[in-house]
């Protein structure tokens, strides 16, 4: 591997000196490297899931186009993970000017401090390398942010040291934004951000010039820019102004995952599921009800749509499920960490945190709402594996006074015994494959998951401690009892 060149008259005699090359825009720069890409084919963007044919060919358009984007889209749908992927469609290292702050192409320098300094050090002026990872600049748009947080502002130290009067631009401290020169801006909720300030984004986009404490300073910059936003904050907590909105090239709407079986690659990517202690098997039925959870309550009218019900909360969920089983195994004694049903109804801080209730669900309570979704889950996910078998012998079972508590921290082989009692169900579980019979780890999750469909049928009932008994069961009375005055016959 060349070293690189170290001074400018070096540099104009390596591949970086040619014209094409020393000229080049970042957005040309992306967009020469992405057609690279695309002709060798293969992933654009590692660990982004579901997107290859909806928001991927608009960000590929966007980026062709040389378009400032945003990202427009609900909570928890890889927004931010996009933006910093781009990252990947830099050079690996760029030059500059040595000692600049704002990136300065030692070919077309902006800065005063890099004018002069190629002024008089010439083919001499030592140059230095910016790798891809530090031409990213990522800020959270907020209401207190300021023109100087992302602009910059008059430094009057750094004018009484070094002499200068205050309209001298070598007094200024470079915000963020001219800090990203010749790289990538990524701008979070774009909403937030009073509207001043975005007018000062504005101008910069547009005339590449700013006012500074009233000293108008000129700021060509290089910048590739993107921005995502929440579609509620257009009316909830804020607006993008027109003159920037209309300066915004490409508006790329995302979303939550289209099928279960996409969720399920997010989250089995994204779960932090591997533990030190035992290792952890997850059935493909338990990862699929999690997933389930997220999708019936992204269509329960209880719930706020408008808020979202984010891919975190399958996320989170999955990684209280194996800590719960990780921790029955460790009591227990048991070899490996499957988990069960009832370790998802243990993960219920994990779903109540991450969604946000209408006025109907405020009044039934975000708990109940939970074991409703996973019942819902449940159910769904048995009926996609084993829609049409005949289950009337177990409904019967507890029709007829059968009652079934197996102890969330039952061992697997314990729990196995306890629910052969209940005829035909372990015959079932078997038969359309949810679990073989030589395991009974997973043959006790697939039981739960079966009683789980018959709740939420209302075949069978289920209490708030795990324990299933007939369907809405009459309460006991003594025999002669009076239905209504309580006395004898």
């Amino acid at each position: 591997m060349h070293a690189h060149p170290e001074t400018l008259g070096a540099l104009k005699r390596s591949p970086h000196g040619v014209p094409d090359r020393a000229f080049r825009s970042v957005k040309d720069e992306m967009r020469q490297n992405l057609l690279d890409r695309l002709c060798q084919g293969g992933t654009l963007f590692a660990g982004v899931i579901g997107y290859e044919e909806t928001v991927m060919p608009q960000i590929v358009n966007a980026i062709l186009s040389k378009h400032n984007f945003i990202l427009l889209g609900l909570r928890g749908q890889a927004k931010s993970r996009i933006l910093r992927a781009l990252v990947t469609l830099l050079d690996d290292a760029m030059p500059i000017v040595a000692g600049s702050e704002i990136n300065d192409n030692p070919f077309a320098p902006i800065s005063k401090y890099a004018r002069n300094l190629i002024t008089e050090a010439g083919d001499d002026t030592p140059i230095a390398w910016v790798g891809r990872e530090n031409r990213y600049v990522e800020k959270l748009a907020t209401p207190d942010v300021t023109i100087a947080d992302l602009i910059g502002d008059l430094d009057p130290i750094r004018a009484a040291r070094g002499g200068h009067v205050l309209s001298d631009e070598l007094t200024i401290h470079y915000g963020m934004l001219p800090r990203a020169n010749r790289g990538i801006f990524a701008l979070n909720e774009l909403p937030d951000l009073a509207g001043k300030v975005q007018v000062g984004l504005f101008n910069v986009m547009q005339e590449g010039d700013v006012q500074i404490k009233g000293y108008p300073v000129r700021l060509p910059l290089d910048v590739q820019l993107c921005f995502t936003a929440n579609p509620e904050d257009y009316t909830a907590r804020g607006k993008i102004i027109t003159p920037l909105k209309d300066r915004i090239g490409s508006e790329i709407l995302t979303h939550y995952p289209e099928t279960v079986e996409l969720g399920v690659g997010i989250t089995k990517q994204e779960a932090w599921t591997a533990r030190e202690n035992r290792p952890v098997r997850i059935p493909d039925f338990i990862s699929e009800v999690i997933e389930r959870i997220a999708f019936e309550a992204r269509t329960d009218r209880r719930i706020d749509k408008r808020s979202g019900v984010s891919q975190r909360m399958p996320i989170s969920v999955t990684e209280n499920v194996v800590s719960n089983a990780e921790r029955r195994a460790i009591m227990t004694g048991d070899a490996e960490v499957v988990p069960r049903i009832s370790d998802i109804y243990a993960a219920l801080p994990a779903i109540t945190g991450k969604i946000e209730l209408e006025y109907e669900g405020e009044l039934i309570g975000g708990a109940t709402i939970a074991r409703e979704l996973i019942r819902r889950a449940a159910d769904a996910t048995f009926q996609d594996r084993a829609g049409g078998v005949n289950v009337d012998d177990v409904i019967m079972w507890f029709d007829e006074g059968g009652a079934l508590q197996v102890a969330e921290d039952a061992r697997a082989d314990l729990a196995f015994k306890g629910f052969e009692v209940v005829p035909d169900l372990l015959r079932i579980v078997h038969r359309v494959g949810l679990s073989p019979e030589d395991d009974p780890a997973t043959s006790v999750a697939a039981c739960e998951l079966v009683l789980e469909a018959l709740v939420a049928r209302k075949k069978i009932s289920r209490s708030d401690i795990g324990q299933y008994g007939r369907a809405n069961p009459e309460p006991r009375r003594r025999p002669n009892q009076d239905l209504f005055g309580g006395g004898l016959t």
